[in-house]
């Protein structure tokens, strides 16, 4: 592999940031341009890793830092409405056995680990940047950046999001869908009693969840049907959300007190997507959100990203020939595992908006996770 080649990571998010660090592992030079100039440093609650999500992060050098920071645990709790606990289930370990089952995290906490890691890297960072696709061909990616500059890179990686501008641009025309549910999620101080993720079922919305993120933290959530954003002032998102947390026992009333600030509240509809055929278009090649995006009903939306950027760069960095080749063989690899995860993400709130009562979701759960257990 020559040193000389380099590659463009659009998008600063949990899988370019994983791409950017691994591709500089290997010695390539990297650029990563991101369109915030905050880098996403403090977007975001909370989130849930699952092992898998794990592992790609242990490859990344970050696990003693995110275990320091987060709060591990291994198994979920259901409980009813006044927070009686009827069951507890043991997660799977899919990242393996030697790393927890699932970790919380604050979400603003891991980005900061990956950005310090990005850093640490040597890779150049442009913040508050966009980049365009000026042309292609067997070579390279020719591209203006909105700073003005002119760039020539052998691979540009799209790693944008789930509304990618690259992705539009170089002609793929999948494009997100909403699935009918949306979430209200907040931090909070974390009740001493709240040492994993515990999930009602029913009430006022469909879900009402929460998850430690670290010792003193946790980030809450309730799932409802989806409503036209434009009807929800942002000024009453605590207003809203206190009230449909407020039917709901056991940890509840302690959480439901600190939803008081309507800038500390997020809504967001579920989205779905599943780019069809290739994630490349000459060697501009899709990662993460760009490329797919699936409801948090399985907890997967981060884990696949990171393994998105795993996988690429071992093809990447295993290769001296960056064709279409490679590049269909990056999607085979990871579509029979991504495609089955937001099937089953989508398929799990599907009934629960159908109100189907008889749904094996345990075993569509079981059976998916199992797969993860596998390496990507």
């Amino acid at each position: 592999m020559s040193e000389a080649r380099k590659v463009l990571v659009i998008g600063g998010g949990a899988a370019g940031n994983a791409v950017t660090i691994l591709l500089r592992r290997a010695g390539l030079t990297v650029d990563l341009v991101e369109a915030r100039d905050d880098w996403n440093a403090t977007a975001g609650s909370g989130i849930t890793l699952q092992g898998n999500a794990l592992r790609v992060l242990r490859e990344l050098g970050v696990w003693e830092h995110v275990a320091a920071s987060g709060f591990g645990f291994g198994s979920v709790g259901i409980t009813a409405l006044d927070g009686t606990v009827l069951h507890a289930q043991d997660d799977l370990r899919t990242g393996g056995d030697d790393l927890p089952a699932t970790v919380g995290m604050q979400r603003p906490r891991l980005q900061q680990i990956l950005i310090d890691a990005v850093r640490a890297s040597g890779a150049t960072v442009r913040l508050g940047t966009t980049a365009e696709i000026l042309d292609q061909d067997a070579d390279g990616v020719s591209v203006r950046l909105s700073d003005g500059t002119e760039h020539h890179y052998d691979l540009v990686v799209a790693a944008d999001g789930l509304g990618s501008s690259t992705r539009a641009a170089i002609g793929i025309t999948d494009k997100p869908e909403p699935t009918g549910m949306a979430i209200w999620r907040v931090a909070a101080p974390r009740p001493a009693g709240v040492t994993r993720t515990d999930l009602a079922y029913g009430g006022p919305a469909y879900i009402a969840g929460y998850c430690p993120t670290s010792e003193a933290t946790l980030y809450a959530y309730v799932v409802e049907a989806n409503r036209d954003r434009a009807s929800i002032p942002p000024e009453s998102y605590a207003d809203e959300m206190r009230r449909l947390a407020s039917s709901y026992g056991g940890h509840w009333p302690e959480i439901t007190e600190h939803i008081t600030d309507p800038a500390k509240v997020n809504y967001t509809w579920f989205d779905r997507l599943l780019v069809e055929g290739s994630w490349h278009r000459g060697r501009v090649v899709l990662v993460g959100d760009a490329a797919h995006c699936c409801p948090p009903t399985l907890a997967q939306g981060a884990a696949l990203s990171l393994e998105d950027a795993w996988v690429l760069s071992q093809m990447l960095t295993g290769s001296d020939e960056w064709d279409d080749v490679l590049f269909q063989a990056y999607h085979e690899r990871r579509i029979a595992r991504v495609r089955p995860v937001v099937e089953a993400s989508v398929q799990i709130g599907q009934w629960q908006l159908d109100g189907v009562r008889d749904a094996d979701v345990p075993g569509l759960m079981g059976r998916t996770m199992t797969m993860l257990r596998e390496l990507p």
